[in-house]
């Protein structure tokens, strides 16, 4: 597979050196640049569909695609592990659930992986949902330190967010979110139509109240235009057992209805924010632009959305460097194992600012 990222010094590279100045209080020379603390710039989001499952499985085919990709955060959806708390008492979402045998075991199945080349080079944090549902994982190179790590939309509360599907990492210039948006499901229910509905009301909120520039990514759920999924006609049409919804903005595939997309561009527009993959690839690409394939036994062989994403704030813009999607095919090629494929994102590093100049 080709590799998308460009070679980076290693640490400890020789720093050019700087002239000396004129004069130390001021003059015509110019001022040194400000140097932030360096920040993470490669990003890659997956729904693993079960991350213990493909611990068990697919591991090491993904281990390679870490280490030939080395990013510097992995935002996983789906996870599927059990906050920890026995039955009937208070969960932790932010710890694995190891009060039963099986647990326990499943428990080391996921330290060990964590623990092993490449990861025992990052940190990881977990928001989990009470049973195998959901769930999402950040996983940090130690290197980098956010400021703060929240689990809800709303940065002030210290809880999760229901099923885990939020993790906010904050560094010094920016802010990095990872979700897992609710599926639209097929029907006018609570935990279909309007379930998600208060969910894009809650990004939207969000997104226009964030004080820092964003980088947004997960499996959002949605495809925004017709040239993000493979065949436009079926999703369209697509139905549950025939039932047809009253609203016809909400007949469809789920992700690919109506009122499923306008929302989703509302929140872009609003929150001033740019789809990095789709400003960087114009054109509709039917071997690699979709990050969910359909199951390829069935009437969804060959069917495929792209669902998973980074969005950006305008002000990183120009410095997208790539966005690429890394599976390929109807036959779930780079999936490893799951139903979607990895999405990575590089930003190119931040453009250092002079302190203004001081004259006597």
């Amino acid at each position: 597979m080709k590799r998308f990222f460009q070679p980076v010094p290693k640490d400890g590279s020789p720093a050019k050196k700087r002239p000396a100045a004129a004069d130390s209080l001021g003059g015509d020379s110019p001022a040194p640049a400000a140097r932030r603390e360096e920040e993470p710039r490669r990003f890659v989001t997956w729904n693993a569909n079960s991350l213990l499952l493909r611990m068990k499985s697919d591991w090491p085919a993904f281990c390679q695609f870490v280490s030939r990709v080395d990013p510097d955060v992995i935002c996983v959806q789906e996870v599927r592990i059990p906050a920890a708390g026995s039955k009937g008492a208070p969960k932790n979402p932010s710890e694995l659930k190891d009060d039963t045998s099986s647990s326990r075991e499943e428990k080391q199945v996921v330290l060990r992986a964590l623990s092993s080349p490449p990861f025992k080079d990052y940190r990881v944090w977990w928001s989990l949902s009470d049973s195998k549902y959901a769930g999402t994982a950040m996983i940090i190179k130690k290197k980098f330190e956010p400021k703060k790590v929240s689990f809800n939309l709303d940065r002030t509360s210290s809880k999760h967010e229901a099923d885990g599907r939020v993790i906010i990492a904050e560094f010094e210039s920016f802010l990095l979110l990872n979700t897992y948006a609710p599926n639209n499901g097929w029907k006018e229910e609570e935990n279909s139509f309007q379930r998600r509905r208060k969910w894009d009301k809650r990004m939207l909120e969000f997104v226009q109240q964030v004080d820092k520039p964003l980088i947004w990514c997960g499996d959002l759920n949605v495809s925004h235009e017709e040239i993000d999924v493979s065949h436009p006609d079926f999703f369209s049409s697509a139905k549950l057992n025939g039932y047809i919804p009253p609203n016809k903005e909400d007949c469809g595939q789920p992700g690919f209805t109506l009122s499923e997309r306008r929302r989703f561009g509302n929140i872009l527009s609003q929150g001033k924010l740019v789809d990095a993959y789709r400003h960087l690839h114009k054109e509709k690409d039917m071997d690699c632009g979709f990050s969910w394939s359909g199951h390829p036994i069935g009437k969804y062989r060959g069917k495929r959305m792209r669902i998973d994403y980074f969005i950006v704030s305008e002000k990183l813009k120009d410095r997208i460097t790539s966005c690429e999607i890394h599976g390929r095919g109807i036959e779930l090629e780079g999936f490893y194992g799951s139903d979607h494929c990895p999405v990575s994102l590089e930003l190119s590093e931040e453009t250092e600012v002079s302190e203004p100049n001081i004259s006597n």
